[in-house]
């Protein structure tokens, strides 16, 4: 099977996975960035994006997922995770529970003799798992935690793709032909399409680690009639009426222009100024006039785009 992601959701595949986003994700990918996703997906490479916060990391994985029609698996990564969180979790507390409760009722489904029923696989486990398709897995934020997580991730991430569920005795093996020793062998490539985000907040992730990734950098889109094409997009595929070419300039004006001046503790992302441009459009009885937002001292809105105390009060006066 031939995966090839050319950020057009009308492609989608006609037979989605029942994992696979529902809806559309309004996506605007620049050709170096699809020539990455379709790199990382033909060797089967972690792709590690790094970039601002809101310019879009995240919402890749759900684009790629949706038009290939592929099951999306998240794992949103915390100071505390583990490597093998991501893969299974075995729960003995509930396994010596059921052996006490057994001798006094015995309505519970799950078999205290059988290991496998305490066993719940993580968004890794469930995509190595897969026999008719890969999965798309989003490790988002991979920094917040240890340094040894990234390392522990490479003894999965790789031949033979394979990891051991130790209360068990399992070994859970990714579908996937072996060109090496059998040359016609005619099985479907399930290892995992994996996207990892990073926002640098601990430095620099190790070089074994990033020395089996495919890396790219996302910039922030400071420009105009790349902001404008993210809108429209974002209106057509979500099939609502958009704002008059008049309001989407002048709210794309001043956003940039509070985006550049600097002095933000916290600058805006993309998802928060579509929020603010949505409000500006239909929050009130009427549009927001966009004569009006030009001349505007004050910013409207402004707790749209501000999340930080410093950040908000600078703009809750007219300068």
């Amino acid at each position: 099977m031939s995966l090839i992601f050319e950020n057009n959701p009308e492609k989608r595949s006609p037979n989605p996975h029942p994992d696979s986003p529902q809806y559309p994700e309004p996506y605007v990918v620049s050709p170096g960035l699809k020539k990455a996703v379709n790199l990382a997906i033909y060797l089967r490479r972690p792709l590690l994006l790094e970039g601002d916060a809101g310019c879009g990391k995240t919402r890749l994985a759900s684009a790629v997922a949706y038009e290939l029609g592929l099951p999306l698996y998240r794992w949103d990564v915390r100071s505390t995770t583990k490597a093998v969180d991501g893969l299974y979790e075995y729960d003995a507390i509930l396994r010596l529970h059921d052996v006490q409760t057994q001798k006094v009722e015995s309505q519970s489904a799950r078999n205290p003799s059988n290991p496998q029923d305490y066993r719940t696989f993580g968004a890794l486990g469930k995509a190595f798992r897969l026999e008719q398709c890969p999965a798309v897995v989003l490790i988002d934020e991979i920094d917040k935690a240890d340094l040894d997580f990234p390392n522990d991730l490479l003894t999965v991430l790789d031949e033979p793709w394979e990891f051991t569920i130790k209360e068990t005795g399992e070994t859970i093996t990714a579908t996937y032909p072996n060109r090496t020793n059998n040359p016609i062998d005619a099985r479907i490539d399930c290892r995992p399409i994996v996207i990892i985000t990073s926002n640098k907040e601990k430095g620099n992730l190790p070089a074994p680690f990033l020395r089996r990734c495919l890396y790219h950098y996302l910039d922030f889109p400071n420009d105009a009639d790349l902001l404008q094409e993210i809108v429209r997009s974002h209106y057509q595929i979500c099939q609502e009426n958009p704002p008059t070419s008049d309001l989407m300039q002048t709210a794309i004006k001043r956003f940039l222009n509070i985006w550049n001046e600097g002095g933000l503790f916290k600058k805006p992302g993309t998802s928060e100024f579509l929020d603010w441009l949505t409000a500006l459009h239909q929050f009130g009885s009427e549009p927001y006039n966009a004569a009006q937002l030009a001349e505007d001292k004050l910013l409207p809105y402004r707790e749209l785009l501000f999340k930080l105390q410093q950040d908000w009060k600078k703009y809750a006066k007219a300068p």
